[in-house]
């Protein structure tokens, strides 16, 4: 009987560091997706801060304390 080639291996490691990895990034951008959401005036503010510097977590932290923090809609009251 001749051997079957398959490309399965052994996923023991590759399976949770690959979802580790993708809980990792979505958690990265999340200030970006709170201001979005939120409606945030400096939304793309905070999407250049933490795109460009949230890799610093300092960054990180500066750009999800602009996202959360209160903000004054313009024109309505």
């Amino acid at each position: 009987m001749p051997d079957i080639i398959t490309d399965r291996k052994n996923r023991v490691v590759s399976a949770p560091v690959a979802i580790i990895v993708a809980i990792l990034t979505g958690g990265y951008m999340l200030p970006w997706a709170i201001a979005a959401l939120r409606g945030n005036s400096n939304a793309w503010s905070v999407f250049w801060i933490n795109l460009l510097l949230g890799w610093t977590i300092i960054g990180w932290i500066v750009a999800l304390v602009m996202s959360i923090r209160e903000h004054k809609v313009i024109g309505v009251r």
